[in-house]
């Protein structure tokens, strides 16, 4: 699947605006371009980076009440799926944080807000900062039960957490259900027809 299929996509299925895909190709283009110098993103996915990175992360609007405060995107790296969420909201009243241990990718992040006038903030380490958002999000962060434990004693409220996960899901469930079970849902993915995303509720 190539770029102008993925935004048919994105328009027609998710309701992303020409602006929001303008501002997507500029953002591709800087990924793409910074890639050459650090790894932001395997190089193998390079030329499939509208579906495994644009449209991977874009899904996830579809189960983003964006009428909620904040979103903390967990190990964000270049920007997924954090940027892409941010780019497609439209209520400047929702934050979305980025995450970040990598000074290299935390400046790479900094920049692409300032090029595209985004209402994004970039953090660090995400043991080392205060975790107080609606909604979390991560991709290629930590094993479920990591981030469960994570967003379990870090975040200061209960919140949704939205993880993008492979097709082992079911099975990861399972197991970080042996220490405490959250409700939860698994939606399938719109990028592999084996990957799934986790839609899990951690009340405190």
């Amino acid at each position: 699947m190539q770029e102008l299929e993925v935004i048919n996509i994105l328009k027609n299925s998710l309701n992303f605006s020409d602006h929001s895909i303008d501002k997507l190709k500029k953002f591709t283009h800087l990924v793409l371009k910074e890639n050459k110098n650090y790894n932001l993103i395997a190089k193998s996915t390079e030329n499939q980076i509208w579906l495994r990175h644009i449209l991977d992360s874009a899904q996830l609007v579809k189960f983003i009440d964006f009428n909620f405060k904040s979103l903390a995107d967990l190990g964000t790296g270049a920007g997924f799926p954090g940027l892409v969420i941010e780019i497609f909201n439209n209520n400047k009243a929702f934050h979305v944080k980025l995450y970040e241990k990598s000074p290299v990718k935390r400046g790479f992040l900094i920049k692409v807000i300032k090029e595209l006038d985004l209402n994004a903030q970039v953090f660090g380490d995400v043991r080392d900062e205060v975790l107080d958002s609606d909604i979390i999000t991560c991709r290629a962060f930590k094993k479920l039960d990591q981030v469960i434990q994570v967003s379990r004693e870090i975040a200061k409220k209960p919140h949704k957490l939205m993880i993008l996960k492979g097709q082992n899901a079911q099975k990861d469930i399972k197991k970080s259900s042996k220490t405490k079970k959250y409700p939860y849902k698994l939606e399938s993915s719109m990028t592999n027809k084996d990957s799934k995303i986790i839609l899990m509720e951690i009340n405190k």
